[in-house]
């Protein structure tokens, strides 16, 4: 092993992490700091509050000095609570994998040296052991140059590209993630045992590829970078068959590109907590092309994104906000709209996550070249929804008219049924059109007038 350089964290780590590695090293355990904590350090990007630790000791051991600590597998990993928490992964090495993820056989006991040669990339298989914990001052442990490779930009994994990968065909999108992420040529081996084994992606648990494709979309400045990896490779069309498909659609926009050129922009504007609706929000553009009109492809989109984020088991309260601004995303406002025409827009889109919408259309309009006007547009909605609002919250928000169905079968003696939501919805499209009809006399005179 090279010899280890002096590598520092200027700002001191984090009290937790300090407190569980003291606590470690106190109870005659070796421990270091591993993963991507020190890769991030190395390049001098800003902490993302991601922890992980590498130990001498058995897990059982690191459980018993924890109160907080939780141990579910029997992969060596220790997860200590608090803020930050912390994973604490036993030094193993690692035999067999005839599912492609986990290993066959664990050994525990194995040098840190060791523990880091069963890892994915060299930029991940560094380490970092302290010299004055509570300032922050350690050494870096770099056995396989992952710093000589963070400084080239140059992607490789530890050993054997394709053994690397059969051991766990998740490596295959994370190599398109670091390399996007960090601006990283992949190594030519590296790149070739990907496109050779590209379809084995297909065997990974949708939970671990979402989570992948969330990471891109929450820690990359430019997710497009990844995305565009992940295409060029043969990965693409297999985790995301419908995005994969906007290849080759045709698009007539101020900015040159298909479809897919077009969403990957998109995603690139958006905020991060529009990027996933952005990344699907076109996905109705394969199939809905006609006369260089895409007719409706909201809401076969919209379709589409449900069932790929229910593959992905995407959270149901974060795939129906998703889906729900997909659905909405292709409104046309401009100055000639009326109040009630606003005051109907608030309704339509009253039970969806209007400031994730209103995101989506920004990126949108950013990635069509739609240029400061479109800005502005969508700044004179929002303050006209802002009014409407402010005046009219009980009939917009809450749908609050002055009568009820009660009230009409009492008044006008409707029976229960269609008829009197029938007349509700009249009245509401009445009201709509003019708020000061809310009020009851005025509603059951216009109800009477069926």
């Amino acid at each position: 092993m090279p010899p280890a350089r002096e590598l520092s964290f200027p700002d001191g780590l984090p009290a937790r992490v300090v407190e569980v590695l003291s606590v470690i090293a106190a109870a005659g355990h070796e421990v270091a700091l591993v993963g991507g904590c020190v890769r991030d350090r190395v390049l001098g990007l800003p902490e993302t509050g991601d922890w992980d630790a590498a130990t001498s000791a058995p897990p059982e051991a690191i459980a018993a000095l924890f109160a907080t600590a939780t141990w579910e597998n029997r992969f060596g990993t220790v997860t200590i609570g608090g803020s930050p928490e912390v994973e604490v992964t036993s030094y193993r090495a690692e035999a067999g994998y005839s599912d492609r993820r986990r290993p066959d056989e664990v050994r525990f006991g194995v040098s840190l040296a060791d523990d880091l040669a069963r890892r994915d990339f060299t930029v991940n298989a560094m380490a970092w052991t302290a010299i004055d914990l509570p300032s922050g001052r350690g050494r870096l442990v770099d056995p396989f140059g992952g710093e000589r490779d963070l400084a080239d930009r140059l992607l490789r994994t530890v050993g054997d590209p394709r053994e690397r990968f059969t051991e766990d065909a998740l490596r295959l999108i994370r190599a398109a993630r670091f390399a996007g992420r960090f601006e990283m040529t992949i190594e030519a081996e590296t790149e070739a045992a990907i496109e050779e084994l590209a379809p084995a992606v297909a065997t990974v648990s949708p939970e671990r590829v979402r989570d992948e494709l969330l990471r891109i979309l929450r820690l990359d400045p430019r997710p497009s970078r990844a995305f565009g990896r992940l295409e060029r490779l043969g990965l693409l069309r297999v985790i995301l068959p419908e995005l994969a498909a906007l290849r080759g659609v045709p698009q007539s926009k101020a900015v040159a590109g298909d479809a897919l050129d077009h969403t990957l922009a998109a995603v690139d504007a958006a905020t991060i907590d529009a990027r996933l609706a952005a990344l699907l929000h076109d996905l109705g553009k394969a199939t809905t092309l006609a006369d260089g009109h895409f007719i409706g492809h909201e809401s076969v989109g919209a379709e589409l994104a449900a069932r790929l984020l229910a593959r992905l088991r995407v959270a149901g309260s974060e795939a129906s906000r998703t889906v729900g601004a997909i659905r909405h995303h292709m409104y046309a406002y401009d100055d000639s709209w009326s109040d009630a025409a606003v005051r109907r827009f608030i309704r339509r889109t009253a039970d969806i996550d209007r400031d994730l919408l209103f995101a989506l259309r920004r990126a949108d309009s950013a990635a069509s070249g739609a240029g400061p006007a479109a800005e502005a547009n969508q700044a004179r909605l929002e303050a006209r929804i802002a009014g409407e609002l402010a005046e009219h919250a009980d009939l917009l928000l809450h749908r609050r008219l002055a009568v009820d169905g009660h009230d009409l079968q009492r008044e006008l003696g409707l029976e229960p049924g269609p008829q009197v939501g029938e007349v509700l919805d009249r009245l509401t499209e009445a009201v709509l059109d003019d708020p000061s009809l809310n009020e009851p006399a005025t509603l059951l005179r216009l109800a009477r007038e069926r």
